[in-house]
């Protein structure tokens, strides 16, 4: 009988191993939603084990695991929040594991993946498009019907992804050669320079934010030529890829130019310029921001804030010394983010723009929401509306645990919250001080911003139904 035993204890890990795989593939190839989810966390565990190697941290005596594991998060979500040094932390190699990661985050796994399929196979099947086809749209995902109009339609989903590698590849490029010399002039030796150029570039359009040197940008600060390549390479990385793909097919041709379009670089506008009128009107007196500084100076930074709230991430005023009326405004920056299907984070600018549009509507007593000759369906709203409920429930639970149990000011938890939910990057100096609790909290609070609430909401339903039959109305009161 005991030799009997171990034969039996090892067939049945087998079949535990067996049904744990069965599951997971079951899991994954449920829902584009639900495959997002298991590789983002697949990634994640890679790059925590690669960056808590020894070989990984400048030391050579390895990262704590919280540090190494938030790292990771921040790196493949591409949010820019850190709890170590980034330029004392990181060896070449470390730094290399997170160059990868940030344009494996920014690209979007669904995308990379589908990307990879295609040079491989030089063809995309059917499952292949519907993958590559919910990380242009969450909504497809959402197994609701889709408005192929307001998005990139099945068929060109294979122009889209080399959109986006071509994108990726050549934006960084051009920033990268235009970063060179002014990094020279700015003091950095010319083979420093020839990493820090490409590691900018990176996290410029990637909206992560990482800073390979001490201080940061502070040593740039009055550089407007570097500044601006930053905020215009930041733009680009948050108006999404579709938008890159339709200005790209219909440049001058605004009127064919999807809603979708439409509504991101309009709303993407009126907020950069929003939130540097409001950043202006709020630090201009404040000796330790903008006071300081002289007119033109205090105008071009308070946009340099207004772009990097929205997910740049890149700071050169220290944010830890802004009015608490400014950082409630960049919060509300932050919260919002950039475009759908982009490398910026947040509840997404058209999110903002379809209620807005709704409230307009019923003040105006329309019967349907319109935009630009186009009619918004009910359904678009409606996930709208759950966006911003579920990322306000975010923000809310993650604010109230953090602040439990570090008991630091609420201002402060609260807007590191939102630059996590929001993967910004932005601090008021709180995240490096985190215990290893609070830090876990804050890793999730980052993976549930980059996730998206739809992508979430969709992984954890069940499958759609179709139901049948409708139920009596009632109307109960509301306001």
């Amino acid at each position: 009988m005991a030799r009997n035993q171990p034969p039996a204890r090892a067939s049945g890990w087998r079949l535990q191993f067996r049904r744990v795989g069965h599951f997971a593939r079951g899991f994954a190839t449920s829902s584009p939603a639900r495959f997002a989810i298991l590789v983002f966390v697949s990634l994640i565990l890679i790059f925590t084990f690669l960056l808590s190697l020894p070989a990984a941290s400048a030391n050579g005596r390895g990262t704590h695991m919280a540090d190494a594991l938030f790292t990771a998060v921040s790196t493949i979500c591409v949010t820019g929040l850190t709890t170590v040094d980034m330029a004392t932390q990181w060896s070449p190699f470390g730094r290399t594991i997170i160059f990868l990661g940030v344009n494996i985050g920014g690209m979007g796994v669904l995308t990379l993946a589908s990307i990879l399929g295609l040079v491989i196979s030089k063809r995309l099947g059917l499952r292949a498009k519907l993958i590559a086809a919910g990380d242009s749209n969450p909504l497809r995902a959402h197994g609701g019907p889709i408005n192929e109009g307001q998005t990139v339609r099945l068929g060109e989903v294979g122009q889209l992804l080399r959109t986006v590698a071509l994108s990726t590849l050549v934006i960084e490029a051009v920033v990268a050669l235009m970063l060179y010399p002014a990094l020279i002039m700015a003091g950095i030796h010319p083979l420093s320079a020839l990493w820090e150029a490409p590691w900018y570039a990176a996290m410029s359009f990637t909206n992560t934010g990482f800073t390979p040197n001490p201080g940061g940008l502070t040593p740039f600060a009055d550089d407007y030529f570097l500044l601006t390549v930053l905020m215009f390479s930041v733009f680009l990385g948050s108006v999404g890829f579709p938008v890159l793909y339709t200005l790209s097919r219909h440049y001058w041709h605004v009127s064919r130019w999807s809603l979708h379009a439409k509504l991101t670089l309009i709303t993407t506008s009126i907020l950069f310029v929003a939130g540097a009128l409001a950043f202006l009107a709020l630090e201009f007196n404040n000796p330790r921001t903008f006071g300081g500084m002289d007119a033109v100076d205090t105008t071009f930074q308070a946009f340099f804030l207004s772009a990097m709230t929205r997910s740049g991430g890149f700071s050169v005023v220290d944010i830890g010394e802004l009015h608490g009326s400014s950082l409630v405004v960049g919060s509300m920056l932050m919260f919002v983010g950039g475009g759908s299907a982009s490398t910026a984070g947040g509840i997404k600018v058209t999110t903002l723009a379809i209620l807005a549009l709704a409230v307009f509507s019923e003040a105006k007593g329309r019967q349907s929401v319109e935009a630009f000759g186009r009619r918004i369906p009910s359904d678009v709203q409606r996930v709208a509306l759950s966006v911003v409920a579920w990322g306000a429930t975010i923000v809310a639970l993650a604010t109230i645990t953090i602040a439990q149990i570090t008991m630091a000011p609420i201002a402060e938890v609260l807007f590191d919250v939102i630059s996590a939910f929001g993967t910004v990057g932005l601090s008021t100096g709180l995240t490096e001080t985190l215990p290893d609790p609070a830090i876990y909290v804050m890793a999730l609070t980052i993976f549930m911003g980059r996730i998206g609430t739809v992508t979430l909401a969709a992984a954890v339903a069940a499958s759609s139904r179709s139901q049948l039959y409708s139920l009596p109305v009632e109307r109960p009161i509301v306001g």
